[in-house]
């Protein structure tokens, strides 16, 4: 599976970056592809010590359709996006999965071109997210996202999300204090994509520096594939909906699927 972001970088400086192509490789597109990294990630709690309750399987699946044959006025293209997260407690009887997040959305994306040169992409998207819990499991909230992909080094790119949210929910009024209003980050990627590491921050509601951290490293299997080895630490609070006023500070490792390109977060 290739994403749009899959079929726009090539080796070379002048075709990842030339407005013609660029262009080119978005009409070409697939129009099922991958939308945020999709992972499969294992390991324990870091500062407690590690049980079979807080050691668990963390995984992510994220999908795109494009909902558009053509470009839509501004060079802007119309998406379906669904991405679902799970935590998964294989130590325990049974294997229970503790907590299921759904967020699907639907928006716009226009990649955004400077003197000739593609420099990133700009996305508006009305999204949801729940955990299909009944009575005071129940977690749901909705919110306009404006988020920004760009490049300030054809191998350094620079992130940045902001929300304006609608909290339905009736057990998590105070869901803004942990999950935060915004998020920035920055990835490196040399152009040979072996190797890749993020730095994703989001700032909970409050004018203290309070500040959810998760840190990414890649390292591609092989040349030819889009699978990579996968480290992935986060640290704060709201990982999960259903826990989301606990504490985590959580280290896994496995591999995962990510548009080859750039991700979303």
């Amino acid at each position: 599976m290739q994403s749009a972001d899959a079929q726009i970088i090539s080796p070379s400086k002048e075709d990842v970056l030339n407005v013609d192509s660029v262009k080119q490789a978005f009409e070409d597109a697939p129009y099922f592809s991958l939308y945020k990294d999709n992972y499969f990630i294992f390991g324990p709690s870091i500062g407690p010590r590690p049980t079979r309750t807080n050691t668990n399987v963390k995984f992510q699946i994220s999908v795109a359709q494009r909902l558009t044959r053509s470009t839509l006025p501004g060079g802007s293209y119309l998406y379906l996006f669904y991405t679902q997260k799970c935590f998964w407690n294989v130590l325990e009887k049974s294997f229970p999965m503790t907590d299921l997040n759904f967020n699907p959305g639907i928006g716009i994306t226009r990649p955004i071109f400077v003197k000739n040169r593609f420099i990133g992409k700009i996305t508006l998207v009305l999204e949801h997210e729940s955990n299909g819990r009944d009575s005071i499991q129940s977690r749901s909230w909705n919110k306009i996202s404006l988020a920004a992909n760009m490049l300030i080094d054809p191998k350094i790119m620079i992130y940045g999300k902001f929300w304006i949210p609608f909290i339905d929910g009736q057990n998590n009024r105070d869901l803004l204090d942990y999950v935060g209003i915004y998020s920035f980050g920055i990835s490196y990627m040399p152009f040979n994509h072996r190797f890749a590491a993020t730095l994703l921050v989001t700032k909970r509601k409050g004018w203290n520096f309070n500040y959810n951290t998760m840190f990414e490293m890649s390292y591609k299997i092989g040349r030819r594939t889009n699978q990579y080895l996968f480290l992935q630490y986060y640290n704060g609070y709201g990982e999960g909906l259903l826990d989301y006023k606990q504490f985590k500070s959580q280290l896994r490792v496995g591999f995962v699927i990510r548009p080859r390109f750039f991700s979303d977060y």
